[in-house]
C-alpha cells in the first residue's frame, strides 16, 4: 500500500498528543512521512526504496475500508448497556462510516466513554485541578491491553461494553504469556508490539508486564469486586471484566441471602411442627366427645396459649367445632 491509505488527520491527533506528552521532542520538526518511520508506522520496502505503511500503521492511522483490504475480520464495537429497555444507550463501530474506524481514534473516544461517569476525587497540584487518578490509568491500561494483544485476523473482533455496574473488554486472541503468567507479571509478550511502541509513546500502556497486575492492585484499594479474566476457545478470545461493585456489598448481600434461607428454614420446621400436632389432636379426639383446652395440652405437653392456638387453626379448617365461650369452651372432631 501506499503512504496515501493513512489519514491525514489522525496523524496529527497523534503527533500531538506526543508532543504534548514529551515536549520539544527531537521529531518534533520530521515532516509527517519521516515521523511515521521513526515511530514504526512506515517502513522502507527493499525492493522499491520507497516508504510503505506497515500493518501496525496501518491500524493504527489508516481508514477502515483500507484496513480490510489486510484484516477482512476487522471490527472495533462499543456499546453502552444503561437501560435494560433499551437494546443499548450508545454504540460507536468502525463500519459506520461516520469516523475513520482505526485504532487510535477508536481508543479514544471509547475512554472518554468509559471514563465518563467516574467520580474523581478533588485534588490540586499547586493551582491546577488533577482530574486522573489511579482507576483512569487502570481503564487506559486495560484498553491498551485489549487492542495491542488482539489477533486481528480472527473473527468477532473487539467488543467493549459499559454496563451500569462493570465495563467488559473483549478481544480475539488468547493470552500469548498465558493466564496464570499475565496476573503474576514481570513478563511482557504482547502480540502487536509496533501497536504498543505507538501507545507508549503517548503515555498508555506499560512494557514491563505489570499492566494487569496493576489493574487488579487498583480494583482491590478501591474495594471493588476482583476483575475476571476469561479464556474462550474456537476461535480463541480473551476477556476482561472490571465491576464496579463493593465487596462489601456483595458480603452484606450474602450475609441477608444466608439470614432469609435461615428465616425460610425456621418457617418451614415451625409449619412442620404445627402439623404434626394437629394430627397429633385429630388422632386423640374421639367423636361425640368434647375437650377442654387443658386435656389436649396434656397430649402434646404444651403450655394452654399454643394449644388454643392449634384448636383454633383446626376450626378454621373446618376439621373441629368450638362450643361455649372463654373459660366453658369446649373442642369437638367432626
Amino acid at each position: 500500500m501506499q503512504m496515501d491509505v493513512l489519514n491525514t488527520e489522525t496523524v496529527h491527533a497523534y503527533r500531538n498528543r506526543h508532543m504534548a506528552y514529551r515536549r520539544e521532542h527531537v521529531w518534533e520538526q520530521l515532516g509527517d512521512a519521516d515521523y511515521l518511520e521513526r515511530i514504526g508506522a512506515a517502513k522502507l520496502c527493499r525492493t522499491d526504496g520507497l516508504l510503505h505503511p506497515t500493518v501496525a500503521g496501518l491500524l493504527m492511522f489508516g481508514d477502515e475500508y483500507k484496513i480490510l483490504y489486510e484484516y477482512p475480520e476487522y471490527f472495533l464495537d462499543f456499546r453502552e448497556l444503561l437501560d435494560p429497555e433499551i437494546r443499548w444507550t450508545d454504540r460507536l463501530q468502525s463500519s459506520s462510516g461516520d469516523w475513520s474506524g482505526n485504532l487510535f481514534d477508536f481508543f479514544f473516544r471509547v475512554y472518554g466513554k468509559l471514563v465518563k461517569d467516574i467520580k474523581v476525587p478533588f485534588k490540586l497540584e499547586g493551582v491546577v485541578r488533577v482530574d486522573d487518578t489511579h482507576v483512569h490509568k487502570a481503564i487506559r491500561e486495560a484498553l491498551a491491553n485489549c487492542i495491542v494483544n488482539t489477533d486481528f485476523y480472527l473473527p468477532r473482533g473487539i467488543v467493549i461494553k459499559k454496563e451500569p455496574d462493570s465495563i467488559v473488554l473483549e478481544n480475539p486472541g488468547s493470552i500469548r504469556t498465558g493466564k496464570k503468567q499475565m496476573l503474576k507479571g514481570g513478563i511482557s509478550d504482547p502480540r502487536n508490539k509496533a501497536l504498543m511502541k505507538m501507545f507508549n509513546m503517548i503515555g498508555i500502556g506499560e512494557r514491563a508486564g505489570s499492566g494487569v497486575p496493576d489493574i487488579y492492585s487498583v480494583w482491590e484499594s478501591q474495594g471493588w469486586v476482583e476483575p475476571q479474566v476469561i479464556e474462550e476457545y474456537s476461535p480463541d478470545r480473551t476477556i476482561l471484566k472490571l465491576s464496579f461493585v463493593s465487596t462489601e456489598s456483595i458480603k452484606a448481600s450474602q450475609k441477608s441471602d444466608r439470614k432469609k434461607v435461615t428465616e425460610k428454614s425456621d418457617r418451614k420446621k415451625v409449619t412442620e411442627k404445627t402439623q404434626m400436632q394437629k394430627e397429633i389432636i385429630l388422632s386423640k379426639m374421639q367423636p361425640n366427645m368434647k375437650y377442654k383446652v387443658e386435656e389436649v395440652a396434656d397430649w402434646l405437653g404444651i403450655g394452654r396459649t399454643r394449644t388454643r392456638n392449634l384448636l383454633k387453626l383446626l376450626v378454621d379448617d373446618n376439621k373441629v367445632t368450638e362450643t361455649g365461650m372463654t373459660k366453658m369452651k369446649r373442642y369437638q372432631i367432626r
